[in-house]
């Protein structure tokens, strides 16, 4: 990718994240990146295939640190692997939460309503966070940490307990260090059995 390009992606990124779409405008993300406006459009035609761009790379992004994290760990058994990629996921939600708060706009959801591609990478983004947890909770059953449960709709539950928290973070509204045991107590009350 070339390097204006780059730089067009990650500020729009940060607007996109902060402002919102509707209040993102491409004079100022010209203006931010140090080039014309007409370089915005020539390398995205229009202000939505860049929003569709930028969700590409946020998919991207959050698949590939999940994958490589999970790719350089042993886990003593399935509860642990659960716990460690809650960590990691409020983690990553702190170290790039412009991804997040993107993610937390309504833009997103309004668009892939009538844009199949915007519907198709948030689908994929999401599949993949929840494809983690419910990763772990195989593993637990199998290895007997996790008591047995309907694999998906618990990594649902236990996704929209750690993304909630996140909302919570990003709204201003909680510092998510400070319900992080409590987050991972109720995890636990869920995934593991009264007589483990």
């Amino acid at each position: 990718m070339a390097k204006k390009r780059i730089a067009i992606l990650n500020a729009a990124t940060i607007l996109f994240a902060e402002k919102g779409y509707n209040e993102t405008s491409t004079a100022e993300l010209a203006q931010i990146t140090n080039c014309a406006e007409g370089t915005v459009f020539y390398h995205f035609k229009t202000k939505t295939d860049l929003f569709l761009e930028v969700l590409k790379e946020v998919k991207k992004g959050i698949a590939g640190e999940f994958q490589h994290y999970i790719g350089n760990r042993d886990f003593d058994n399935g509860l642990a692997m659960m716990e460690e990629v809650i960590a990691f996921f409020l983690y990553l939600s702190a170290h790039r939460s412009e991804w997040f708060m993107l993610l937390q706009r309504h833009h997103p959801y309004e668009l892939a309503l009538e844009n199949e591609e915007c519907r198709s990478y948030l689908e994929d983004i999401y599949n993949a966070l929840l494809d983690m947890l419910e990763s772990g909770i195989l593993l637990g059953r199998k290895d007997g940490s996790i008591r047995e449960t309907p694999s998906r709709e618990t990594a649902l539950i236990v996704f929209s307990m750690v993304y909630g928290l996140i909302w919570l973070k990003n709204h201003d509204l909680y510092e998510t260090g400070t319900l992080y045991q409590g987050l991972l107590a109720a995890c636990k009350r869920l995934l593991i059995s009264e007589d483990h």
